[in-house]
């Protein structure tokens, strides 16, 4: 090819891609854009679609978070707690004597009569308990217990024919799956978001117990979750309750990828010993255990890096009486392995006193099955009630027993247990074992009823109740 043509050729070439480079400017950034109408157009045709598609179609279940959304949002409540503080005299005084400032948390509905399990962190040392449900209806809400040792909480609203959640099994939750949190964060209400389950009995050192008691089994998960979901719902994609959302893992105070549930097989047994007798009911093994790691293995000649190791046996508790011993390694307690202290003491926790599990632990390399009848607390299978020193009224004060409620026909009360010599119960002649039903016309129910009515008191109440001979009786107190 000449020179002559070489010229001609990229002089075309230059012409050719101009213009297609100005036609593609023309059809690309000139040209406006079009958009499909919203309202249907009688010329406009839609080939191969059939508009009852629409109509009929169903979101399939388990490849979505709809069905799970649907079912529980409304029974998960928003708590607003209010405290009453001399360090906030000004804001009182800004509003008519009120309460000073309030906490935000999350609850849900378990029974239809307004039964609401939520965090022991939400509720406590609150003066009052606000419980806005998702159709915006507020309550004043009444503690029932509290236990600080899982930090779970039951409360109640008067109300009936409310929306639950199912409980679901936590135990057969695996690592991946899709969970839904569900709740209030900064005020937010009715909040979803989804994660999958990260980890299982996650022990994450942030509840303190005097006695030690302690549990820590949490399911970790990544659904975020932040302030204010605390005691909201955790649940599958079938809408089953799978825990109760307590903590995060934070360096800023809100959600970093990390948080953290109650398993709902140990929230559900919280919650049934605190209504039925306004204290959780601990088994215990009466041991003191710690997870086997590398080191306990060299230092006790131990084969395998798994179960839980036996420090110190207490005397005459259920595992002394089944002869288990310091130096044996739990593996299994009901047919669970177990390699963690929080994942075995979590399954104990699900039992009351006198309620036997059983137990494989390994001795010497030899494997051991036993059935142990777990005690409480105080070494014995006795049903444990709580106990409180109202110092305002000098008396000490407890629940009355299921016997108590069906021998008086009531449908609970507080017992007198001991009165303080000089106190204003004393003094206005209330005898020891009298049992207070109601104050200034309020029903008292339980300590948690008690306290809650006392808050408010400034001057004289008049208390209602029981004698121990079953003779009702009032009497005035002053303050």
């Amino acid at each position: 090819m000449n020179r002559f043509s070489y010229f001609i050729s990229l002089l075309i070439a230059s012409v050719l891609g101009g213009g297609l480079t100005l036609l593609g400017y023309k059809m690309l950034i000139e040209t406006p854009p079009s958009y499909l109408p919203t309202t249907k157009s009688p010329n406009m045709q839609l080939t191969n679609f059939n508009p009852k598609l629409l109509e009929n179609f169903v979101v399939p279940e388990g490849l979505n978070f709809v069905l799970a959304a649907e079912k529980v949002t409304p029974a998960v409540v928003h708590i607003k707690t209010y405290y009453k503080n001399a360090d906030y005299e000004w804001f009182r005084e800004r509003n008519d004597g009120d309460f000073a400032r309030f906490g935000s948390g999350s609850g849900v509905i378990i029974a239809e009569d307004g039964y609401i399990i939520t965090n022991h962190h939400v509720v406590d040392e609150t003066d009052k308990l606000e419980v806005i449900l998702n159709d915006k209806r507020s309550y004043e809400g009444t503690i029932i217990g509290t236990d600080p040792t899982t930090d779970l909480a039951l409360i109640k609203i008067q109300e009936k024919n409310l929306p639950i959640v199912a409980f679901g099994n936590s135990d057969v939750l695996k690592i991946g799956e899709w969970v839904l949190a569900i709740g209030n964060p900064f005020e937010l209400t009715s909040t979803v978001t989804a994660g999958i389950v990260s980890a299982k009995a996650r022990n994450i050192n942030i509840l303190r117990s005097r006695d030690g008691l302690q549990i820590e089994s949490f399911i970790q998960t990544d659904a975020a979750v932040n302030p204010g979901n605390s005691g909201g719902a955790l649940v599958n994609l079938k809408g089953e309750l799978i825990g109760i959302n307590t903590a995060i893992a934070t360096r800023t105070g809100g959600y970093s990828g990390y948080s953290f549930a109650v398993p709902v097989t140990l929230a559900r047994k919280v919650a049934e010993d605190l209504r039925k007798y306004g204290d959780v009911q601990r088994g215990l093994l009466g041991v003191n255990i710690r997870d086997v790691d590398a080191n306990l293995v060299n230092q006790y000649g131990i084969k395998q890096i798994k179960g839980v190791f036996i420090e110190r046996v207490i005397t005459k508790s259920a595992a002394d009486e089944a002869g288990m011993k310091i130096g044996d390694v739990i593996t299994e307690v009901e047919g669970v392995e177990v390699n963690t202290v929080s994942a075995l003491q979590e399954i104990v926790a699900r039992h009351r006193p006198g309620e036997r599990v059983e137990v494989v632990f390994k001795r010497n390399d030899k494997e051991i099955k036993v059935s142990l009848k777990l005690k409480n607390k105080n070494n014995d299978v006795n049903v444990t009630k709580t106990t409180e020193i109202i110092e305002e009224l000098g008396a000490e004060l407890g629940e009355i027993s299921l016997a108590e409620k069906k021998k008086f026909d009531i449908e609970g009360g507080v017992k007198i247990v001991k009165l303080k010599e000089g106190g204003k119960m004393k003094k206005s002649k209330i005898m020891e074992n009298f049992i207070i039903t109601h104050i200034d016309k309020v029903k008292i129910r339980s300590l948690a009823e008690l306290r809650s009515a006392m808050r408010t008191k400034r001057d004289k109440i008049i208390v209602e109740g029981i004698e121990p001979n079953g003779d009702k009786a009032f009497f005035g107190i002053g303050f």
